[in-house]
């Protein structure tokens, strides 16, 4: 969602940080293609003012124009600014109160508002254990109800049982009563919406607030929508009282105004953000997670998180018994592909590691895409189980027949088995090292950069026992290791280099060599 902005913002704080010395003309010709960069996003006008505002003031103070390194002084005042824009601190949905605890989730039609219940109904049963109840209020919608009781069905939450003829006031009393009655912690009110804000939409919210007491009560709003979506929270906040936002489609490719606006207009937090269709993907909010991403500054903190929810503890240990006597067939590649999948695929890993979202663009170009990916994993998957634990056997004619099956040619097998080949002998190199497969080496290379080693054979930590104060600590931990640096690099990569020439033979914390789980991928020529 914010590349483009990263983008923009990337290339004018890297012309500052170029210089040796600053003039107070060079800080506002920066701040004016910032506040450009800003518009162009679809970034409220009065926040962007203030936001230029705020940083001209502290930007432009004698003690940063004479520091040794004023251009990197200016990046980090622009940051503590985004962050401060953003609203400071991470805020979560709040628990805290008498059982049952009533969300209503209100917003327009279309916005995902039914989805995103089901969705923070799955999160709060596999992450918090708490007991949720979902009801529909939603009478107007043809079948709004039965979606909700289906979602609930393929989610494993309980959702209230549909009555004809009740309003929504009276469903939303039955869902608390009921909520009480069988033993949830948490209820949660999917309300009807409108194409548009209307009088009657806002008389039917108040109502359902004053039946059922809402403990929060949460904003569903389109990413995509831009300012509308920030007039749209205005209105709501006026005549209901949220207490906080639900910003959906941020893995669109939309510009990203309202998440920068909506914070700072309406004072209330952005507490959840849906980044795709499943129900995992809701992601919880961090305000300097998202501004180190738009800076090109990474996130280990989210990174080190989706690792230890994907990395399978169990897979892991099984594939480091057979790594440490050397074994590595092309059911291992497959599994670590798919692992990568999981994570966000390449770009996504990209994107939140330190000063390398640059590198997206050159891979794309390269054609390293998740696509290919995909592509791998159809190749191995039209083997035989013998061609996949011996890839000796692949001879012309059974590649043919793969090729067949797998809508792909011989070049592209015979790639997929020399990567396979390189990754074979590495493990071998490796012996025991290698424990529990490139993505677990690779995220435990980079915990033992922050002083985080242990854990889970030697790579991952156990985020299950780590305090959730030392986890926010990790990110400042990464920029005391130089991970957190813009334009920094990964350590051995030394920055973004021009070509890909660094992705066959660098190196990555953990890994003995060569991109995550990718050596010897194949260059465009």
């Amino acid at each position: 969602m914010f590349e483009n902005l990263q983008d923009r913002l990337g290339s004018i704080l890297n012309g500052l940080t170029g210089r040796g010395a600053l003039s107070e003309a060079d800080v506002s010709a920066a701040l004016r293609e910032v506040r450009r960069a800003l518009l162009e996003a679809d970034v409220a006008l009065d926040v962007v003012r203030s936001f230029t505002d705020r940083v001209r003031e502290k930007a432009v103070g004698a003690e940063i124009l004479k520091s040794i390194k004023p251009g990197q002084m200016v990046v980090k005042i622009v940051h503590d600014e985004l962050i401060e824009m953003l609203g400071g601190e991470g805020v979560g949905v709040d628990l805290h109160a008498a059982a049952p605890v009533v969300i209503m989730m209100v917003g327009l039609q279309g916005s995902g508002k039914t989805t995103t219940s089901a969705k923070i109904a799955h999160r709060l049963s596999t992450r918090e254990k708490k007991k949720v109840l979902m009801a529909s209020l939603d009478t107007r919608r043809p079948a709004a109800q039965e979606q909700l009781r289906q979602l609930g069905a393929q989610a494993n939450i309980d959702t209230l049982p549909i009555i004809s003829g009740q309003s929504p006031t009276d469903i939303a009393a039955r869902a608390v009563q009921a909520a009480r009655l069988g033993g949830h912690d948490v209820v949660i009110l999917d309300t009807a919406g409108r194409t548009h804000i209307d009088e009657p939409l806002m008389v039917e919210m108040a109502d359902i607030k004053k039946r059922s007491n809402p403990h929060e009560i949460l904003l569903v709003a389109d990413s995509l929508t831009g300012q509308d979506a920030v007039n749209l929270a205005r209105s709501f906040d006026e005549r209901v009282g949220i207490t906080g936002l639900v910003l959906t489609r941020m893995d669109g490719d939309g510009r990203g105004g309202a998440a920068l606006s909506m914070r700072a207009v309406t004072g209330k937090p952005i507490k959840l953000i849906g980044v795709g269709e499943k129900m995992s993907e809701l992601e919880e909010f961090h305000p300097r997670r998202i501004a180190d991403r738009i800076l090109g500054m990474g996130d280990i903190v989210s990174l080190v998180e989706r690792a230890a929810e994907n990395i399978d503890a169990e897979k892991a240990a099984a594939m480091a018994a057979k790594m440490a006597k050397g074994k590595f067939d092309l059911d291992d590649l497959a599994d670590q592909l798919r692992q990568m999948q999981k994570m966000g695929g390449m770009g996504g890993i990209m994107g939140m590691m330190p000063g390398m979202a640059g590198m997206k663009d050159k891979m794309a170009a390269a054609g390293l895409d998740d696509k290919l990916f995909g592509r791998q994993i159809a190749i191995i998957q039209s083997m035989t189980k013998a061609e996949r634990t011996n890839p000796d056997l692949l001879k012309h004619s059974r590649k043919k027949r793969i090729a067949a099956g797998s809508g792909t040619d011989a070049a592209a097998i015979n790639k997929l088995l020399k990567m396979h080949r390189q990754m074979a002998d590495m493990m071998k190199m490796m012996g025991g090292k290698g424990k529990g497969g490139m993505m677990k080496q690779m995220m435990g290379g980079l915990a033992g950069k922050m002083g985080l080693g242990g854990g889970m054979g030697g790579g991952m930590p156990d985020l299950s026992n780590i305090d959730p104060r030392q986890l926010e600590a990790l990110q400042k931990q990464a920029e005391a290791a130089g991970l957190g640096k813009p334009g920094g690099g990964m350590p051995g990569l030394g920055g973004l280099p021009d070509g890909l020439s660094g992705l066959g033979g660098a190196k990555l914390p953990g890994l003995g060599g060569g991109f995550p789980g990718l050596p010897g991928l194949p260059k465009k020529k």
